[in-house]
């Protein structure tokens, strides 16, 4: 079994904005599998599908993001789940607006989500997307940068990366994560 992990914020003020990149994904590919994320199990909303022969669980952690790592946990724990089928998509400040980023280990950088998973599983070596969200303009909060809507403008940019971690998620299912690090890493 594999497992699809997207980070956000649960409830309707935070479903366009930036930190829920990950829900984001989740949704798409729940979209394209005709599968609804709706189970509430494991501090989560969960969807089954079967992609080729594969088993993928999607999960939204309804932990709010700074304790997504309690949600993995539960997962691991009550599904006996192995990290290594995990791959977390999340927002990254240190990527351009646009572009995607996969990753299978490094620290937190500053992302509370990700430090939550890494304190809740032991370890920085797993699986991720990292969306990318750009930094804020000079003098605005991060945190309002994050909890803030995508402009129109990005709007374009946004679907096309959304697609693009689609795309490597599912391309990923079939093939070693190197793989699909040396197919879409600068995409975008």
């Amino acid at each position: 079994m594999r497992w699809i992990v997207g980070l956000g914020n649960p409830g309707p003020a935070y479903e366009s904005t930036r930190h829920n990149a990950g829900f984001m994904v989740v949704d798409e590919l729940a979209r394209r599998w005709s599968v609804s994320v709706t189970q509430n199990k494991c501090k989560a909303l969960m969807g089954e599908a079967r992609v080729g022969s594969e088993k993928v669980v999607l999960l939204k952690p309804m932990t709010y993001m700074n304790l997504s790592g309690e949600s993995v946990r539960a997962f691991m724990d009550f599904y006996k789940a192995k990290l290594e089928d995990m791959i977390v998509v999340y927002d990254d400040l240190d990527t351009e607006t646009g572009r995607i980023r996969l990753r299978y280990q490094g620290s937190a950088g500053g992302h509370n989500g990700i430090k939550s998973i890494i304190q809740h599983t032991g370890t920085q070596t797993f699986n991720r997307v990292r969306m990318g969200i750009s930094r804020p303009k000079p003098g605005m909060q991060v945190v309002d940068y994050v909890l803030g809507s995508f402009s129109k403008a990005e709007q374009p940019e946004l679907r096309k990366m959304i697609e693009d971690a689609c795309d490597a998620i599912e391309y990923a299912l079939e093939h070693r994560f190197d793989e699909t690090m040396a197919k879409f890493n600068g995409k975008g």
